[in-house]
């Protein structure tokens, strides 16, 4: 393994550092191991702290249009206090774990666009720097693949997945923003939804489940956005007929009222638009990837894996600027 210079702050000679996350997806609330190998540089130094930060590529809505950019949503000090000899290698084994609200980025090992990383910062003598950013991998919870599985066997599609920043109102949503899973409508609601937006938000007891539906408008009813939401013990998810009780919630979506909202099926609730910070999006066909049913539940094929690539090295650069500006700022 070579290892990564640090950006420059800790001079000629200082210590370089590369941190080795352990292969395989991780799952929400769940431990991310790996490590932190440091190579001493050309005198000792004292290694203040070694830091990990949880970083995702968030979208933003506002009345100008919309943004993107780097929000950092956890921090970890793994390390501290320690001296480095000139040239010698030390190794800082970790183990941590993701905030359970942490976002999926894969489905059945296909990539969702979803861009999360672990960034380093290393503090040496009074000065620190920020290593290069190490991509996450986060596999679904059994709850949230038992949902989505159900809506591919109902012959709903993938759409796209993005990072929204802002709140769901009257959630207990903790970290600034939240993943949307983005769904093309099965044949038999498709005159009447144009599109489901599936949102997670697990904690240690379990995972709500809120859907947003956007209704076409008929000839006696105008259109809009409608929301539910269903919570699920994490202990809940065997034995249960999901696709039947996801179709039922599909189901109170289709027949809401966007303006008053409507009793939901299963405990939910069918209710008007119901994010804060955001304008509700709805971007289409996005990477380009789908969803297909089958016996085995959702198989999510990558079909514009070109595409998918471009938008990764776009962040990746963005994330570059970014932690250059962060030195900047600290002069």
């Amino acid at each position: 393994m070579v290892f990564k210079k640090l950006l420059g702050s800790l001079g000629v000679g200082g210590p370089t550092v590369d941190t080795v996350l352990e292969p395989g997806a991780v799952i929400p609330g769940g431990s991310l191991s790996g490590q932190v190998r440091l190579k001493g540089g050309g005198a000792d130094f004292t290694v203040e702290h070694i830091t990990l930060e949880l970083v995702a590529h968030v979208e933003a809505e506002h009345e100008e249009g919309e943004s993107e950019g780097a929000v950092a949503f956890d921090r970890f000090t793994v390390s501290g206090g320690f001296v480095l000899a000139e040239g010698a290698v030390h190794t800082v084994p970790f183990s941590v774990t993701l905030p359970w609200e942490t976002p999926v980025t894969e489905l059945y090992g296909q990539d969702l666009g979803i861009v999360l990383g672990v960034r380093t910062e290393l503090s040496v003598a009074g000065a620190r720097d920020k290593g290069d950013l190490d991509r996450l991998t986060v596999g679904p919870l059994p709850a949230q693949e038992a949902v989505l599985e159900a809506f591919g066997r109902l012959g709903f599609g993938f759409r796209s997945a993005d990072l929204e920043l802002g709140h769901i109102h009257g959630s207990g949503q903790r970290l600034p923003f939240y993943q949307e899973i983005e769904l093309s409508p099965s044949s038999r609601y498709a005159d009447r939804i144009s599109e489901i937006e599936v949102t997670f938000l697990a904690g240690a007891d379990g995972l709500d489940v809120v859907l947003e539906a956007d209704k076409r408008g008929g000839l006696f009813s105008g259109g809009g956005d409608v929301v539910s939401r269903f919570t699920i013990g994490h202990d809940e998810v065997q034995g249960r007929d999901w696709a039947t009780e996801v179709d039922g919630w599909i189901h109170a979506l289709a027949e809401a009222r966007s303006a008053h909202g409507a009793p939901g099926a299963y405990g939910g609730t069918a209710e008007s638009h119901g994010h804060s910070g955001g304008q509700g999006h709805h971007s289409g066909s996005g990477l380009g990837t789908a969803v297909a049913a089958g016996a085995a539940g959702v198989a999510v094929g990558v079909v514009g894996g070109m595409v998918a690539a471009e938008v990764i090295d776009e962040v990746g650069d963005f994330f570059e600027g970014d932690e250059e500006e962060d030195e900047g700022d600290e002069g």
